[in-house]
C-alpha cells in the first residue's frame, strides 16, 4: 500500500529510528537528515515519513507531500544559511530528485537532495 513502511528500505529505518542519521529537522510529514556521502558542503536529505518509491510516485500518489518536502527544503536551506532570502548572505541552493538507477537514485523512497555551499554549475556533474 502506498505510503506504508517497507521493512528492507533504509529510509523507512531511518524515519522509525532503527537506523542512526543527524537529524537536522522533523515535521508530521518529513524528516530532513544529513547525507552521509556529501557531494557538497551543504548536503541534506529531505524524505516524506511515509514510503513512496520515487518523486514520480510520490507526485501522482501524494502530491501534499511533494509540497511538504519541498517546503522543508527551503527551510532547511535557510536554517543552514544557504538560502538568498531579502539580499541575505546565502549562496543559493539546488534541490535534486533522482529518480531511476540512471539518474544516480540508490535508495528507493523519494527524497530531495538540498545543495548547498559552493558554486553550482550548470550541468551539474
Amino acid at each position: 500500500m502506498p505510503g506504508e513502511p517497507q521493512a528492507d528500505c533504509l529510509f523507512c529505518k531511518i524515519v522509525a529510528g532503527e537506523v542512526p542519521a543527524t537529524v537536522v529537522r522533523e515535521t508530521e510529514t518529513t524528516v530532513a537528515f544529513r547525507d552521509i556521502n556529501p557531494q557538497a558542503p551543504t548536503h541534506i536529505l529531505v524524505i516524506p515519513k511515509g514510503h513512496y518509491a520515487d518523486a514520480a510516485t510520490l507526485a501522482a500518489e501524494a502530491p501534499q507531500l511533494v509540497a511538504d518536502v519541498l517546503r522543508e527544503a527551503g527551510t532547511v536551506a535557510a536554517e543552514e544559511k544557504i538560502a538568498v532570502r531579502d539580499g541575505g548572505p546565502g549562496t543559493g541552493y539546488r534541490v535534486v530528485f533522482n529518480t531511476g538507477t540512471g539518474a544516480g537514485q540508490t535508495v528507493f523512497h523519494a527524497h530531495a537532495h538540498v545543495l548547498g555551499g559552493r558554486g553550482l554549475n550548470w550541468p551539474p556533474g
